[in-house]
This record gives structure tokens, C-alpha cells and sequence, in this order.
């Protein structure tokens, strides 16, 4: 069987107890070394091959999932955070499936909700954003025209902004031309849940000037929306007044 396997956002006890559990039993791990927490794969087995992807083509990590799965072997493919996310794994998928080989996708816990929890707030907050808009600049890696940030920015939803931290001087202006007020608040989280973790505080039009104040440049997740202000109205969840299918309100 080959498992990909959400290593999670960092910290090595926010991996599942399903994926722990696969890379005790693998026989093969494939992790993605520029960004997994290197100290998860204590957990593997002895003798267990382990390839750090970083240093390995498509065609290198798929051949060696291949050749682990005619040899009846347990692989893992350690993805960092979540794998849907940025994973980078339907075209792994797609060579899989013209060998007809089986696997099985294991969640994991994405940055996106370890920035959250950094930052101990709620991106859905009542009366300010019901919506989350993960997105992120075009680099080496194009972006459709139609999910432009400028455009996206004219929701002003809640938006965590992901592979940008080299780029925060086009990303701010793209966030005002398309709608956020400069002094809308914003956060810098770099390398979330991780010992080294460092949360910014900052607002749209400071968001390049926070990072290079604290040698921010890759590795950090930018996110932005009044929900990380405080004016907001409580929600009908818990209100005394408000009645639903387990509690009849006053």
C-alpha cells in the first residue's frame, strides 16, 4: 500500500494518530524535506528506506514507490501540513495510476489552522467573515488571471496568503487595489507550531516592512482580515434568545 501521509503544520505531536501509526508500519517513507519536521521520522521503523523528496524529480519519487510496491512494501509519502493543500500529489497519482497501484490519502493538520491557533483567533467570525480565501502570489508557478489577488481582494474575506513571503511589497498593493484598507490588520506567521515560530503583528500597507524587521523571507503564512480585530457581534450559536434543535431560547 502507499499512503500519502499530512505530516502536519510542524510540532511533531500535531501529526494524526492514523498517519504516526503509517510511518511506524512503512517500509519506505518519501518525505518532503524542505519543509517536514525531520523528527517525525523517529518514529520509523529500523531498517525503514527513507528518501528526502526535496533532492528527487517526480519521475524519481514515483519510480521508487513503484519498485516499493512490487516488492510488497509499505511506503509513505510524507507531505508537510495537509496534502490537498500545495501537496502537489494528483500528478503523483496520476503515474500511480497507470501502474493500476493502490493507495489512500491520510489528512494532516495545514498551517492554515496552525496560524489560527498561534494566533488565537477564529477566521469565521459573525457579522465580519464567513469566508476563507486561500490563495497565493504568482511566481515560478502561474496563477489564473481570474484568481488575481487584486480581484480576490474585493471580497475582503478573510485570506491567508501562502508561498508569498518573498514577494510582500506586490502583495500589499494588490490587497489595496483590490479592496482592504491599508490599515487593515494582518499577520505574519512564520513556521507555525514550530519551536522557532515567530507571529507578526502588522497591518496591510506594513506587511513588507514587518517582515524584513524580523528577517521574514520564506517559510510564513500572511494573513489578513478585520477578523483579527475585535469589533464583531457575538454569534447566534450560544445567545440565551436563540432556539434550535437542542435548546429552546428565552
Amino acid at each position: 500500500m502507499i499512503d500519502f501521509v499530512g505530516a502536519g503544520p510542524g510540532a511533531v505531536d500535531l501529526i494524526t494518530v492514523r498517519g504516526k501509526n503509517l510511518i511506524e508500519k512503512a517500509d519506505v517513507i518519501i518525505y518532503a524535506g524542505s519543509l517536514v519536521n525531520s523528527e517525525l521520522l523517529n518514529f520509523a521503523k529500523k531498517g525503514c528506506q527513507i528518501y528526502n523528496s526535496a533532492e528527487m524529480t517526480l519521475e524519481e519519487i514515483t519510480s521508487v514507490m513503484v519498485s516499493a510496491e512490487m516488492d510488497g512494501k509499505n511506503t509513505v509519502r510524507l507531505h508537510t501540513g495537509d496534502p490537498s493543500i500545495y501537496g502537489a500529489i494528483k500528478e503523483q497519482m496520476n503515474i500511480l495510476d497507470k501502474y493500476n497501484l493502490e493507495y489512500k490519502v491520510c489528512p494532516g493538520v495545514s498551517s492554515l489552522f496552525g496560524a489560527a491557533a498561534s494566533l488565537k483567533t477564529e477566521y469565521t467570525i459573525p457579522h465580519v467573515s464567513q469566508s476563507v480565501i486561500i490563495t497565493r502570489m504568482e511566481g515560478k508557478t502561474p496563477v489564473p488571471e481570474k484568481e488575481d489577488i487584486s480581484l480576490l481582494a474585493s471580497h475582503n474575506a478573510t485570506m491567508v496568503v501562502f508561498l508569498s513571503a518573498g514577494m510582500l511589497n506586490e502583495l500589499s498593493r494588490k490587497l489595496i487595489r483590490g479592496g482592504y484598507k491599508s490599515d487593515t490588520p494582518a499577520a505574519i506567521v512564520y513556521k507555525a507550531t514550530w519551536n522557532d515560530e515567530k507571529v507578526i503583528k502588522t497591518t496591510v500597507s506594513e506587511i513588507a516592512k514587518s517582515a524584513e524587521k524580523n528577517n521574514i523571507n520564506k517559510t510564513a503564512l500572511i494573513i489578513i482580515g478585520d477578523f483579527l480585530g475585535n469589533n464583531y457581534k457575538r454569534s447566534l450559536l450560544y445567545n440565551p434568545s436563540f432556539s434550535h434543535e437542542f435548546r429552546k431560547g428565552d
